[in-house]
């Protein structure tokens, strides 16, 4: 359930209220917005809290929460939640483009590319170090020397960086050289991993699951939230179903679902969502014109030669052509592109 403050209710009234949750072996989750200040009350709840709540000096009225997730739903949480990662912010009128190889293969691979989407107008570099593989044969990336290496050329060019962590053991890890923390989708139900994410208190983006619905999505998310890191995205990256064509089938309607349900920031991965490169730039559009906060983009080099994902990786020139594109689609829909970090000084 979630209180309603009255309009010009106090502090104190609002500490009584936390005061009377806590009381009933509850926890609070406090919101203050422009006019109204909300609690939301989180735990196994019984009838007559409500009674109990709705007497107290300041509080406007008591309203039942039906949906499974709490801390992630607009109902606890009614303005958007924005995360901030150096210079940049996700989630506001600007839409981010986060771009980068699949995986780090080397120094000369990996600032080639930060140095070509940093000049398109990316604003934050994405590069996989430890890499989760359908087949135990394939490329799993460099680990920790990998890690090294996107803190080494987030020095040289000013780009933060996002990587994925796999295991709760890493995060540490991780999250010692990253900006961001990824939770790919086949880790979407870690749980374990979720909860160590959530204590790092790095800012952090769930992938959608292969077949997960919108409310296991919300679950999973309620997972780190719950344990007190609320700088968390939300990352559409396409779902299986019967077609084949395509790697998986970009849900482009989860956008605009998502932003109804929840105040997280949602951000958009056409390169995992198609599998195919020609396929990237118009669903990478068309998620923007739906609304998506960001757009994750595969970039690399020379993709024929990619060690992970050459078929969904844009080269530098269809990357700088998309980006020409994604300025007048993102101006048609009242919204612009954010601009990367300035040139970083020797």
């Amino acid at each position: 359930m979630i209180v309603v403050m009255k309009l010009g209710s106090s502090d104190e009234q609002v500490a009584g209220v936390i005061k009377r949750i806590e009381a009933a072996g509850l926890k609070e989750h406090l919101s203050r917005g422009v006019e109204r200040t909300i609690i939301g009350v989180l735990g196994r709840t019984f009838p007559e809290l409500r009674d109990m709540l709705e007497m107290l000096p300041g509080v406007d009225e008591v309203i039942p929460v039906s949906k499974p997730y709490k801390l992630c739903s607009r109902e606890f949480h009614p303005q958007d939640t924005t995360v901030k990662v150096g210079g940049t912010t996700i989630g506001g009128n600007e839409i981010v483009v986060i771009a980068g190889p699949c995986a780090v293969e080397n120094e000369q691979q990996l600032l080639e590319t930060a140095k070509a989407v940093k000049a398109a107008g990316a604003t934050i570099l994405r590069g996989g170090v430890f890499k989760p593989s359908t087949s135990p044969y394939h490329f799993r990336g460099l680990g920790e020397p990998g890690l090294q290496l996107l803190a080494q050329i987030k020095k040289e060019t000013g780009l933060p960086v996002i990587t994925e962590v796999m295991s709760p053991h890493e995060v540490e890890l991780v999250a010692s050289y990253a900006d961001i923390l990824q939770i790919g989708a086949r880790n979407m139900q870690n749980f374990n991993l979720l909860e160590e994410v959530g204590r790092s208190g790095k800012p952090a983006m769930l992938k959608r699951g292969l077949s997960a619905t919108v409310q296991e999505w919300l679950l999973a998310a309620e997972y780190i939230l719950a344990q007190g890191n609320q700088q968390l995205m939300l990352c559409e990256r396409g779902i299986r179903t019967f077609e084949t064509y395509t790697r998986n089938t970009m849900d482009i309607s989860v956008i605009p679902v998502i932003e109804k349900v929840s105040h997280l920031p949602i951000i958009a991965d056409p390169s995992h969502g198609t599998g195919k490169w020609y396929l990237v730039a118009p669903m990478a559009l068309a998620a923007a014109a739906a609304g998506a906060d960001g757009l994750m983009i595969e970039v690399h080099p020379n993709p024929d030669l990619a060690l992970k994902d050459g078929a969904q990786s844009l080269n530098f020139g269809n990357f700088q052509q998309f980006m020409s594109q994604l300025r007048p689609v993102a101006a048609a829909v009242g919204r612009s592109v954010a601009s990367p970090p300035l040139e970083v000084k020797s």
